[in-house]
């Protein structure tokens, strides 16, 4: 009896101080394939478990540290669906066929994600169908009410940013807040963004985003006001090598922009860029394009549509292009202004900032 009860009180032991796991339970309405966990990790995609996903169903076990993203796919798809993952039992409930709509319950990180994700979600929708009405009036030449509806849809996307940051500063210790992060940070130049950074607890700092992240802001910090513009050479639309220090020796000025055909921002501020380089080239004030294309013909075309009489230097690859790297650019459009030694003064100035800049140091 003394050892039935000592085997009982061990097995309560071991028991009550089992390490916690989760356990994510998959059941979709149809599917199969290998069914794989991943994660974002410093820009490059990593598989931590697969299974076999059998008529819509799988399940993966494992443990971690503290909630953290992770993603969901199956290989005969494309799509992932992202999700906080801890340690509980939590299911994916859902169809292959719209897998980034399928519902995940049972983490509470999640549930508390979910909850300000269907806000942005009615936002985000809103957005949308003011962007397709815009580009519905320019197609019918109303371009006066394409712009003011791009207005109100640009709008709404800053307001989806602004809700996401405002998270941010309310909760520095939730799980939550380093992905919503890394959806706001593209365009936060190094202060701002290790600003958010610190204001984050210490119980965040292993979190893969927030790793990442740091490192962003070291990289930008190699390209910020004050620091001379690391030099490159690209070729132009003939083929030609151009210096980038070459250019802006010649100026007193040089805007060095990064665009590409492709991107409709960047098309909407390019008549700014091309008014106040009219007034102020005479003064010396210069503009070098870096063109994300990829694709040489569009490129060229974009060049000659919207007048940009400019030097303009690309390799065509795109997000690989070298200058993007060098620069740690991550969305356009962007820019920095550098002076005739190649000394970085001033940073993604655009609209009414851009011109008053140059109207300041070019009177």
């Amino acid at each position: 009896m003394r050892n039935l009860i000592l085997i009982a009180i061990m097995f309560g032991f071991f028991a009550c101080n089992q390490a916690p796991s989760y356990k994510v339970n998959v059941k979709l309405t149809a599917g199969d394939g290998k069914a794989y966990l991943s994660q974002r990790i410093k820009g490059t995609w990593v598989n931590l478990d697969s299974t076999e996903l059998k008529n819509g169903g799988c399940k993966f076990v494992g443990v971690v540290k503290n909630p953290e993203v992770l993603y969901f796919n199956v290989s005969t798809r494309k799509d992932k669906l992202p999700f906080f993952i801890e340690n509980a039992s939590i299911t994916i409930n859902g169809s292959l066929d719209s897998l980034t709509t399928a519902k995940v319950t049972g983490s509470k990180t999640q549930d508390e994600y979910q909850t300000l994700q269907n806000k942005l979600d009615i936002l985000d929708k809103q957005a949308s169908d003011l962007s397709i009405q815009s580009k519905g009036a320019e197609k019918s030449g109303n371009k006066a009410k394409a712009d003011s509806l791009m207005v109100l849809s640009d709008g709404l996307y800053s307001k989806i940013d602004n809700e996401q940051t405002d998270y941010i500063k309310a909760n520095p210790a939730s799980y939550v807040s380093p992905y919503l992060l890394s959806r706001v940070y593209y365009e936060m130049e190094a202060d701002v963004l290790e600003g958010y950074i610190k204001g984050l607890k210490p119980n965040l700092d292993s979190v893969p985003f927030i790793v990442t992240l740091k490192d962003r802001v070291a990289k930008l910090k190699l390209v910020s006001v004050g620091q001379i513009a690391p030099d490159f050479t690209l070729n132009d639309t003939m083929g030609n090598p151009v210096k980038l220090s070459d250019v802006y020796a010649k100026n007193q000025y040089t805007l060095v922009d990064f665009w590409a055909s492709w991107c409709g921002p960047c098309r909407r501020e390019n008549p700014n860029v091309v008014a106040t380089f009219n007034q102020y080239k005479s003064k010396g004030f210069g503009v070098i394009g870096i063109s994300l294309d990829n694709d040489k013909a569009k490129w060229e075309k974009a060049i000659a549509d919207d007048q940009l009489t400019w030097t303009h230097v690309s390799d065509l690859q795109k997000w690989k292009n070298l200058a993007v790297i060098l620069y740690s650019v991550n969305s356009i459009p962007a820019n920095l202004l550098v002076d005739k030694t190649g000394k970085i003064i001033a940073r993604n100035i655009r609209e009414a900032k851009l011109r008053d800049t140059m109207a300041g140091l070019l009177k």
